[in-house]
């Protein structure tokens, strides 16, 4: 079972960008989903994009300005935010989904959160 650590949050004004690292150890990288999800206070988490080894997927609300990579080398997977909104202020983890599709991104029954990396949208 992979393990992650998020890193790369901050505070950001509204229309800028962030880029997060979520960095796995674990020896099945390369062939693992891999998805960020986030959480706002007081709501649940939110998967919005995940990749496998050869498509990536996003949720309406960051399509067209969320773009996730991976390095296998590095064992890390990217998130570029671009236009950032208040509204994606959020505490933003990585995790192995249980399903990783356009628009549906569900994080495994139970899973186990990593320390996530803090984005706040503000000016």
């Amino acid at each position: 079972q992979l393990q992650f650590v998020e890193s790369g949050g901050g505070l950001v004004q509204p229309g800028g960008s962030l880029r997060l690292s979520c960095e796995a150890a674990g020896s099945t990288f390369s062939d693992s989903l891999i998805a960020w999800f986030r959480q706002a206070p007081g709501k649940e988490p939110e998967g919005i994009s995940c990749i496998s080894s050869s498509k990536a997927y996003y949720v309406d609300s960051v399509k067209g300005r969320f773009v996730i990579s991976r390095d296998d080398a590095k064992n890390t997977v990217y998130l570029q935010m671009n236009s950032l909104k208040p509204e994606d202020s959020a505490t933003y983890y990585c995790a192995s989904p249980r399903i990783c599709a356009d628009s549906l991104i569900r994080a495994r029954y139970s899973e186990v959160w990593g320390q996530g990396t803090l984005v706040t949208v503000s000016s």
